[in-house]
């Protein structure tokens, strides 16, 4: 019976896979040669020969002080063995055709197979020889991969030397289990030691962990250490080598690909970030997600900025050479992986309910996920050639997150409309006590304030938005097109609300209040003023100078006209006596009454309050003074001038120094 018939013998991961060497020809591992049909065939005829053999060869190392009991390329009957190898090896790879005997054979693959076998376990197995040439145990497991793939090629291969060959194969099965166990190892410790210094000993080189919540920050923006030392970086290229040669390229690029996805996923979760689903997001309290987004923006960021910099570096090392395509398909699909289930929290934020406070929060989303694309677009250009297929998953990659600008975009726009939507809305029918500054007046400016230190951003949101929506994409900064709306809007708001006053003085009041709040928040913010213009904050200073016309015509023209002489007070130059007593008391009366009601208004601003006061005063006090010295002494000494006279210049202006404040207080006799 052929032997080759049977069911090839193998690790459970193992497939077939085609590798090139040095030249660039094709040598593909034969798969059917199989452990299994050696039991079969050879075990049964040999018994315990091979078992005798190796434990023979065992004790004679052993007896010459071969270093480290390795069995290494210093053991004479290896030495010679592999340069017969090589010979046989090189022949089928286009030197001239060199036979290998079946004893040959036996003898190299018990001698792999004893060397595997003593470095189970050994520390410095993997140690690199002194001229910087790959360890014995790599470079016995490699040539076995080599001889294995010419056997396949060869008339020995086909039948000359069967069981042989079997063995061959059998053997770099074990070889190739015990790498991939050794290769996984390795992976999963950072800690990884240098190994075989002067003295022996075993040193940690570098232990990179997941930075902890309170580091984390620092850590956004900056380089990240590399996640293996040198030595540990060589290691792992010359085992990917020898697994890729030998035909192990699937098993070798998911025990790295799985390897370096967990320890990036631990590396965000160092950073606080916690996966979530979809349906999580939507149904979190806004609270709680305005504090997952912080946390998502300072992972995504270091993700982009130092993630995916490190694995690619990482990649570029480990997977080099002829064997370069596969680190970038297995950088490809990592940056793929990763980013993508980062990006689908971004999708399930959008899809949230919108709301205005939520504006900038997706804002650093939006500016976290539109700077990603030229990162991506540069691990694109150096991965070249470009028509590599492993550059679909980089360009996949980069067409998400577009598409996800794209989404974070109309979201932003969105909710800043929902903000000329709150303002509309906002028709309440009470007005606010004392004529003070509206509550939606303030919301509306300090949330403009905050929009305007978004303004770039802001600005390429609505223009992405205009040609998404066939619009003309012009010079002039939609932003600041969607700023003046916004105002104009909050305008038409606040002169509707001042109506709700039965007083139109307190309507004028209530229009300064507001008027002047958001020009000096126009004023204190560079931003807003330089998205405002000048222009708009003269307009302001205008209606603002007009509405303080109109509270002082309002309330005080009646006064006034009280101190006029105006023909009726003295006729033919007599003073009417009763006209003039009438006089004081509707006077008094007009004094008490503002004082009463107009001192429970309220002016915060302590500019507008004192101009105020100071432009009443120097109409109303000179004016008062005169009528008195004028008039009083028409009035008997003591209680009739008590009577009628009851306030002096200083008393009314002591009136107006208490007006605006607040206080609710009837006006009391203030002379002695």
């Amino acid at each position: 019976m052929d032997s080759r018939s049977q069911a090839p013998y193998k690790s459970s991961s193992f497939s077939q896979a085609t590798t090139r060497d040095d030249g660039g020809r094709s040598r593909e591992v034969d798969r059917n040669f199989s452990l299994g049909a050696v039991r079969d065939t050879r075990d049964q005829h040999h018994g315990g020969v091979r078992e005798q053999a190796i434990k023979e060869e065992d004790e004679q190392e052993e007896g010459d002080g071969a270093p480290g009991g390795n069995g290494g390329e210093g053991d004479p009957d290896l030495t010679a063995l592999s340069l017969e190898i090589d010979a046989f090896i090189a022949g089928h790879d286009g030197g001239a055709p060199v036979t290998v005997t079946e004893a040959t054979l036996e003898k190299f693959a018990s001698a792999v197979e004893l060397m595997v076998a003593r470095s189970e376990g050994a520390k410095d197995k993997w140690a690199a020889e002194a001229s910087g040439e790959p360890s014995p145990l790599l470079a016995a497991i490699t040539r076995i991969a080599a001889l294995a793939s010419a056997l396949g090629k060869s008339p020995e291969g086909g039948g000359k030397h069967t069981a042989a060959v079997h063995r061959v194969t059998g053997v770099l099965h074990r070889a190739m289990a015990f790498l991939e166990d050794e290769f996984h190892a390795l992976l999963g410790d950072p800690c990884a030691s240098k190994a075989g210094n002067e003295h022996g000993a075993h040193e940690s080189d570098r232990c990179v962990l997941p930075l902890p919540p309170s580091d984390a920050s620092a850590a956004v923006g900056k380089e990240d250490a590399p996640p293996y030392p040198p030595e540990t970086v060589d290691r792992l290229r010359a085992m990917a080598d020898a697994m890729i040669a030998a035909g192990y390229s699937t098993e070798c690029t998911q025990m790295f690909l799985v390897a370096r996805r967990n320890a990036f996923d631990a590396a965000l979760q160092g950073l606080g970030y916690e996966k979530s689903n979809i349906d999580d997001v939507v149904k979190m309290t806004w609270e709680a997600l305005e504090a997952e987004i912080v946390t998502w923006t300072k992972a995504f960021r270091h993700a982009i900025n130092v993630g995916l910099s490190t694995e690619h570096e990482l990649c570029t090392r480990v997977f080099s050479g002829r064997h370069a395509a596969v680190g970038r398909g297995i950088f490809a699909d990592l940056a793929r992986c990763v980013m993508l289930h980062m990006l689908s929290f971004a999708e399930a934020v959008a899809m949230t309910k919108r709301a205005a406070e939520k504006l900038f929060k997706v804002l650093d989303m939006y500016e976290a996920v539109r700077d990603a694309s030229p990162v991506i677009e540069a691990f694109l250009s150096a991965d070249e050639p470009t028509s590599d297929r492993h550059n679909s998953a980089l360009a996949e990659l980069k067409a998400e997150i577009a598409s996800m600008r794209a989404r974070l975009s109309e979201s932003a726009a969105a909710i800043f409309h929902e903000l000329e939507g709150s303002i509309r809305a906002d028709a309440g029918k009470q007005p606010v006590p004392g004529g003070a500054v509206h509550p939606l007046t303030r919301y509306v400016m300090n949330y403009l304030k905050y929009a305007c230190e978004y303004n770039s951003t802001l600005e390429q949101v609505f223009r992405e938005n205009r040609r998404h929506d066939g619009g003309d994409d012009g010079d002039d900064n939609p932003f600041s097109a969607q700023l003046m709306d916004v105002m104009e809007l909050l305008h038409i708001n606040l002169e509707a609300k001042s109506r709700l006053y039965k007083d139109p003085s307190l309507s004028n009041i209530f229009l300064m209040n507001n008027g002047r709040y958001m020009l000096q928040k126009i004023r204190g913010s560079s931003e807003i003023n330089a998205m405002l213009g000048e222009a708009w904050a003269r307009k302001q200073s205008t209606n603002l100078r007009q509405y303080h016309k109109n509270y002082q015509r309002e309330t005080w023209s009646r006064v006034l006209g009280l101190l006029r002489d105006d023909g009726v007070l003295t006729v033919k130059g007599h003073v009417q006596k009763p006209v003039l007593k009438e006089r004081f008391k509707q006077f008094n009366a007009a004094m008490d009454d503002i004082h009463r009601t107009q001192g429970a208004w309220v002016v915060s601003d302590e500019q507008l309050q004192s101009e105020l006061r100071v432009s009443i005063a120097a109409v109303v006090v000179p004016a008062y003074r005169s009528f008195l010295g004028r008039f009083s002494q028409h009035f008997s000494a003591g209680r009739q001038t008590e009577k009628y006279v009851k306030l002096s210049a200083e008393d009314v202006e002591t009136i107006i120094d208490e007006l605006f404040d607040g206080n609710a207080t009837s006006m009391v006799r203030r002379r002695t």
